[in-house]
């Protein structure tokens, strides 16, 4: 069976600037997020998009009108939002009475499901709740995650990439020590993930190096992991895959150690060191050396007599 595709040529200047900027990139764009509520939700569930939403406002698009979709029954609408929006990255609200306060984050490659968790949410406590000063937009968290199960376990690893690309933002090449304003701390614990978020203060401590504070400004809560679909992981190689533009041309004979320090390695030849002249001790002689030595002197003054 053979599939058309119908092919959509823009017939105005705004319209090929729109689909230029679609188009797949060597270095892709910041990643974006939609947010979405389905038929029934809760205020807790509704409270914690409003907060990730604030997080992340400058990376996402919040859609307010209630949607009928059930994800882990039908992705197709999922998609389609997704695609329209240009949003790789989706988050979806939902509470009944088997799954109350139902969390669901995910993500797509090439407009295509890749991974997808249904989070339970406990113990919620939003950023209105903590009545101190709060990050600027567009901040770029610093993420901490501490617990074996990152390490370990399949699922966790999975849960914990998602993560670092659901918060990262905008990707960094020059580090500013006053940038650091936000931390995000995600600890894996008896199955369950505890989620904070912190504002980093820098103190005066009589040196050039601040010292560090840190207080909570939320949201804050507590997320178990109810259900998942998780790519294969050919899929997920395929998605990781970099470019031949992209990747840093190698250069021969030279390497980075783990601090970014640079490694060059030089060839040389075999040296003969049977032939190298050093200076020799009497005391280091063996009586080999001491015998040759006293014939050699004896032949030569036989020599000068003749």
């Amino acid at each position: 069976m053979t599939v058309i595709q119908r092919v959509v040529k823009p017939r105005t200047q705004r319209a090929r600037r729109a689909l230029d900027k679609r188009a797949p990139k060597v270095i892709e764009n910041t990643k974006q997020c939609i947010l979405m509520h389905g038929k029934n939700t809760s205020d807790i569930v509704r409270q914690c998009m409003r907060d990730i939403y604030a997080l992340k406002k400058q990376d996402s698009v919040h859609l307010s009108k209630k949607k009928d979709i059930l994800p882990f029954e039908d992705i197709l609408p999922v998609e389609r939002h997704a695609q329209k929006h240009d949003c790789s990255l989706f988050s979806f609200a939902t509470h009944s009475k088997k799954r109350p306060n139902n969390l669901i984050l995910g993500r797509m490659f090439d407009h295509h499901l890749l991974d997808m968790f249904e989070l339970g949410l406990e113990d919620f406590k939003g950023l209105a709740d903590f009545p101190n000063a709060k990050i600027s937009t567009g901040t770029k968290p610093c993420m901490v995650f501490c617990g074996t199960a990152f390490e370990d376990e399949n699922e966790f690893i999975r849960l914990k990439n998602l993560f670092i690309d659901y918060f990262r933002g905008v990707e960094a090449e020059d580090i500013r020590l006053k940038g650091f304003e936000h931390a995000l701390l995600f600890t894996a614990f008896e199955g369950k993930i505890f989620f904070r978020s912190y504002r980093i203060l820098m103190k005066k401590s009589g040196t050039r190096v601040p010292r560090i504070e840190v207080e909570e400004i939320g949201p804050s809560m507590t997320l178990t992991i109810r259900r998942n679909k998780m790519g294969s992981d050919d899929l997920f190689k395929t998605a990781c895959k970099q470019p031949r533009q992209a990747k840093p041309k190698k250069v021969k004979n030279i390497s980075k150690d783990v601090f970014g320090s640079k490694l060059g390695r030089i060839h040389m030849e075999k040296q003969d060191l049977g032939n190298l002249q050093t200076r020799k001790m009497k005391g280091l002689k063996t009586p080999n050396e001491k015998k040759e030595k006293k014939d050699e002197k004896v032949n030569a003054a036989v020599a000068e007599k003749e």
